[in-house]
C-alpha cells in the first residue's frame, strides 16, 4: 500500500476519534510503523501534511515510531531481517519464513489543543 493511501487512512481515521472534541485541532499523531521497504515513515509524513491541509489536521505532526520486522525461517529455525519485505532466509535460502511481531501501521493516541 503507498504512503498516500496510508496517509489517508490517518487522516480520515484521527479526523473521525478527533471529532470527538469539536473545534479541537489536531496537534500531535502518535503510533507506530513496522520497518519494511514497501513504508517510508518521511514519505508518509509528506503525505500526511498534505493532505490534512484545510482541515483540523493542519500542521499536525506524524510521531511515529519505526518497529523492526522479524521473521523465522520454518526450515532451519534461524530468525531473521526479511530483506525487501522477502521472507527468504539468508541462512538456507528457503522461501517459507513466516513474520514474527506486528506489521503495519496503528495510530495510539491523538493530541488536541
Amino acid at each position: 500500500m503507498s504512503e498516500a493511501v496510508l496517509a489517508h487512512q490517518v487522516l480520515q481515521t484521527i479526523l473521525r476519534r478527533g471529532g470527538l472534541w469539536t473545534g479541537s485541532r489536531i496537534r500531535v499523531v502518535r503510533g507506530w510503523v513496522a520497518e519494511t521497504d514497501s513504508v517510508c515513515p518521511e514519505r508518509l509524513s509528506t503525505h500526511f501534511a498534505a493532505q490534512a491541509r484545510g482541515t483540523r489536521a493542519e500542521g499536525a505532526r506524524l510521531a511515529l515510531n519505526v518497529i523492526h520486522v522479524e521473521a523465522r525461517c520454518r526450515s532451519c529455525g534461524r530468525t531473521y531481517a526479511p530483506v525487501h519485505s522477502l521472507l527468504r532466509c539468508p541462512v538456507c535460502g528457503s522461501g517459507n519464513g513466516e513474520q514474527l511481531g506486528q506489521t503495519g501501521l496503528s495510530v495510539t493516541a491523538i493530541e488536541v489543543e
